[in-house]
């Protein structure tokens, strides 16, 4: 586009006003950029050449199809003249930058989506009907050959026929494009619905928050499932070879390291297909359950574990092929004062039962809910260890709307992905004030809200936000309008191969 698209800025303060008032300065005519580029008034055929690599064998410049028209970049037309203003735009860095090729390769690809965006609109136009009246394209062609204030035929007829040929033809399709635009986005926001969407900012609360993370899943807990699960967290080192290309060659192998013609280690190193050949084969200590996924076998995964120190096992179908595996110590069962070990436990559970974990920490939010009751939200998080945080005031943001106060904006990383969670609205606003919520249980806590305080936006906020909300609907519609186009079943995008290919010639 003929200006750098801006990011929304991150909001700052929890009343939202300032938030608004930022965007509504910064970031109102984005949707401006899209009509600049794709309505294009014809001032002059001269371009100064602006980062065009000499296509030597490469005259052929087609980037796509759109409804299996060629997307070509010839001097002259519309995606050149794009590609031209683009680079005329920003000052280059030297070659030798590296950021050189990636402003190159931005350039060239915008360039390449308005001209999608601009096909396309001729292809909507086209199916709808629309025929320009020659008269009114004569019209704003001979607009470009005035002398004081009067067409010039003479400056007319000093153009080549081909070249008042592309001209009219240009001409016209931007009066196509300015229709469709024209009617795209010159359509007004009703008042009532502004006015609606502004009241959507009440009623805001203000909550203290009680979080109980996943992390905070006892020992005492992993080590009373541990010991109730001995199999699965058995200890045991193992080397392994494995053989990817058949049962016969893996056989072939196996009988080498029994016969004593190959060390197992040699063995591993020259036919071993996978992560331990570098290593001998050795693959570390497992537990029990850690073979489950390469082993599917139970008897075989049996034999395996079990091996005596030193012995070889026969050849085991794995998820990747045929291997064989060598005992380097004994099984044992798990250590669960060893915090490693422990740790795999508990990732065992995290992973597989996490349901259990849930179960627990629920039952401590339900102990700590009984507590607020009988004491208040503050002593009973003195009571307990529990994580408090607080935040507000929002209101009901579901999918963090940019016109209001968002969850995110609380800085609050448990509730980092809380804008779409229907459970964290429902506590929300729900559950009456100065009462705890019922837990809920969000990515990795469990969560208990007690609402503090309601209270309604101020007529300032409602004002900013009446006030943004056509912009901010012109944006939206932006962003729709570029998606259909550049996402439609009819382009079919080959700009990366032709770019790619067009740069590594030059």
């Amino acid at each position: 586009m003929a200006s750098k698209e801006k990011k929304l800025p991150e909001k700052r303060d929890d009343s939202g006003k300032s938030e608004i008032m930022h965007r509504l300065k910064t970031h109102p005519f984005l949707f401006i950029g899209t009509v600049i580029i794709l309505i294009i008034v014809i001032i002059a055929f001269v371009f100064v050449p602006a980062i065009v690599p000499r296509a030597h064998g490469m005259e052929d410049l087609t980037f796509g199809f759109y409804n299996k028209v060629p997307i070509k970049y010839v001097s002259g037309n519309y995606f050149y003249q794009v590609q031209q203003r683009l680079a005329n735009q920003y000052q280059m860095p030297s070659p030798d930058d590296p950021s050189y090729f990636m402003i190159i390769q931005w350039i060239w690809r915008r360039a390449f989506e308005e001209t999608v965006i601009y096909m396309g609109i001729q292809d909507e136009m086209k199916e709808a009907g629309f025929i320009t009246p020659e008269n009114v394209v004569d019209r704003e062609v001979a607009k470009q050959f005035q002398e004081n204030g009067k067409f010039s035929a003479t400056r007319y007829r000093a153009m080549s026929t081909a070249s008042q040929t592309a001209l009219w033809r240009q001409v016209q399709e931007s009066i196509v494009a300015g229709h469709y635009m024209s009617d795209l986005f010159g359509l007004r926001t009703a008042s009532a619905e502004a006015t609606f969407i502004s009241s959507m900012a009440s009623p805001r609360r203000s909550f203290e928050l009680a979080v109980f993370p996943f992390s905070s899943y006892p020992d005492s807990e992993v080590v009373s499932f541990a010991e109730a699960n001995q199999a699965l967290f058995r200890i045991t080192r193992l080397s392994r070879i494995t053989i990817n290309s058949g049962e016969r060659e893996a056989r072939q192998i196996l009988d080498l390291v029994k016969n004593n013609t190959s060390t197992f280690e040699e063995a591993a190193r020259t036919n071993s297909q996978d992560e331990y050949a570098e290593k001998d084969g050795d693959m570390g200590i497992r537990m029990a359950f850690e073979l489950i996924p390469e082993i599917s076998d139970e008897q075989a995964r049996e034999s395996v574990i079990n091996l005596s120190r030193g012995s070889l096992s026969d050849l085991v179908r794995v998820s990747t092929g045929w291997a064989f595996f060598r005992a380097e110590e004994a099984v044992q069962p798990a250590d669960t004062g060893d915090p490693a070990q422990r740790d795999k436990i508990r990732s065992y559970i995290m992973n597989n039962l996490r349901g259990r974990a849930e179960d627990w920490l629920t039952a401590e939010a339900e102990k700590f809910i009984a507590q607020v009751r009988e004491k208040g939200f503050q002593d009973a998080v003195s009571n307990e260890n529990v994580i408090k945080q607080s935040f507000g005031p929002i209101p009901v943001n579901y999918g963090s709307s940019a016109l209001f106060s968002t969850v995110e904006s609380t800085g609050i990383p448990e509730l980092r992905n809380a804008s779409t969670n229907q459970f964290f609205w429902r506590a929300a606003f729900s559950t009456p004030l100065e009462s705890p919520s019922n837990p809920f249980v969000f990515e990795n806590s469990v969560m208990v809200l007690y609402p503090v305080e309601e209270s309604d936006a101020d007529e300032s906020t409602i004002e900013q936000i009446e006030s943004y909300y056509p912009y901010r609907t012109r944006e939206n519609m932006d962003q729709a309008f570029r998606t259909y186009f550049l996402s439609n079943e009819k382009l079919d995008d080959h700009f990366d191969e032709t770019f790619g290919r067009l740069w590594r010639i030059n």
